[in-house]
């Protein structure tokens, strides 16, 4: 197919250059009634705010320009059908575990996943199989999961409904995710994949192999974190017949809104159109300047520059294990004066994501990191602690205490974190980012789930909870044992 063409995008400029009188939603009447603060920064966007009108389509019964658009977003990626997410990722996991989990079945999953692939599960019910994550201990994190481990699982679930798995890690790490897809196959179990930070993978060269390239039935892609789309532009892609289209198809329809944002539907159109005709030798010269930089910034004492691995690792994705005795958050914190914002900031360390194309030359982004540098080194610091996780998610195969229909069922209670070991968390307790739970609803609380969020609660790490006070206790379930 012609990747030049952006059927979509194409569409609504049409029907702009219409001079079109709004008699219909959106309010705003194309930019017309809006108020003058903030008009400077949204006009250009408003004027193709548009709904389902003639010409327009429709993404819930596509049969034009949106039909066209994700046909084109197919043939790029390989697929045999791509959809339209306006709800990011989030929205993919949820639909993707909904339209695949039998009752009765069990999911595996892998437990550093995103609290999106929990939702997921709780709204189908599920009683999941967790597979633990392996710590890295050359880079000092918690890393992919245990390829073993899910080896394992599928032997001693072959009646799974589905394995959910996350590649690449936050970041950017890959494993071995292929013989996970061909042991699931043999079971004839399908592979749900979450791959939000993958999406460029499909443009080859150095970058490692995207799950889709590697047979995975469902893969889902958050465009907008690593091509140019909007926030919360997502593609779903289905790579075989062992996950029904229609089913897919309902739940998507079910989940998304039924106003959809036509500016985030086209940024997709656009995206795959920037990803299908971009020279991949600039791509390479923007990995070959990246490399350059990580050489540069080598030469500080307050951090190490992380290795990465050609075809393992994206090599989008820098990340700085600070020294000690400096603080990762005092670091953050003049990068941010300097105007260089990281994506993650951990106890230890930094996360920063570039993007396809350098946003300004390379000197201009050094000088910031050696600024901030030399205002470290002149300041005091405060030194946080390593959080241990090596024992963290314990044993490497479990399969959760009950069923998220068993726990609809089942009272709760509040208890300090004194009398929370060894009792079923009520609420998830999330750090975000990255957005993978500490400790999972329906999970039994362990030791070392309370000493890790001490230490995340000493450093003001922002959690997620519908706790009104979680420094103090948690809501757990009460087992008919108590």
């Amino acid at each position: 197919m012609d990747q030049t063409r952006t059927p979509l995008f194409d569409a609504m400029i049409s029907h702009y250059n219409q001079s079109p009188v709004s008699f219909h939603v959106p309010g705003h009447k194309n930019g017309n009634v809006f108020p003058k603060r903030g008009y400077d920064f949204y006009k250009s966007i408003l004027s193709i705010d548009y709904t389902e009108i003639t010409g327009l389509d429709d993404l819930h019964e596509p049969e034009g320009c949106i039909a066209d658009a994700q046909a084109l977003a197919a043939a790029w990626f390989g697929v045999r059908k791509t959809y339209f997410l306006i709800g990011g990722s989030t929205v993919g996991n949820l639909a993707m575990i909904l339209a695949t989990h039998k009752q009765g079945c069990p999911v595996i999953v892998q437990r550093n996943c995103h609290k999106s692939v929990m939702h997921g599960l709780e709204l189908a019910g599920a009683k999941p199989v967790f597979v633990a994550p392996i710590y890295d201990k050359e880079h000092e994190r918690m890393g992919n999961v245990s390829v073993d481990g899910m080896l394992q699982a599928i032997d001693d679930y072959p009646d799974a409904s589905g394995v959910v798995l996350t590649y690449p890690d936050y970041f950017g790490r890959t494993y071995d995710l292929e013989a996970i897809i061909n042991k699931a196959h043999e079971s004839g179990i399908p592979v749900l994949v979450d791959e939000a930070h993958g999406v460029h993978f499909s443009l080859g060269g150095s970058l490692p192999s995207s799950a889709v390239q590697l047979g995975a039935d469902v893969v889902v892609q958050s465009a907008h974190k690593m091509a140019p789309a909007m926030t919360m532009g997502a593609y779903l892609h289905i790579g075989s017949s062992r996950v029904h289209h229609d089913e897919l198809s309902h739940y998507l329809h079910m989940l998304q809104s039924s106003s959809p944002s036509y500016p985030i539907m086209a940024s997709l159109d656009l995206a795959r159109y920037y990803l299908g005709n971009i020279d991949t030798k600039a791509i390479e010269r923007t990995v070959s300047d990246i490399e350059e930089l990580r050489k540069a910034l080598a030469d500080y004492a307050i951090w190490e520059v992380l290795p990465i691995e050609e075809q393992l690792d994206d090599p989008f994705k820098l990340s700085l294990r600070i020294t000690y005795p400096y603080s990762s958050t005092d670091i953050a914190s003049h990068l941010e004066n300097q105007g260089v914002y990281p994506e993650l900031v951990t106890e230890n360390q930094l996360l920063f994501v570039f993007g396809l194309s350098l946003q300004e030359n390379q000197g201009s982004i050094l000088s910031r990191f050696q600024q901030a540098a030399q205002n470290v080194v002149t300041s005091d610091q405060v030194c946080h602690a390593t959080i241990e996780r090596e024992t963290l998610y314990r044993p490497l195969v479990a399969q959760s205490p009950y069923s998220f229909i068993e726990l609809k069922e089942m009272d709760k209670q509040y208890v300090t974190w004194q009398d929370a070991e060894g009792k079923i968390a009520a609420h998830a307790v999330i750090p975000y980012p990255p957005g993978i739970p500490l400790i999972m609803k329906g999970e039994r609380i362990l030791p070392e789930h309370m000493k890790v969020l001490k230490e995340m609660l000493n450093q003001n790490r922002h959690v997620q909870t519908n706790e009104v006070s979680i420094e103090k206790g948690i809501h757990v379930y009460i087992e008919e044992t108590e």
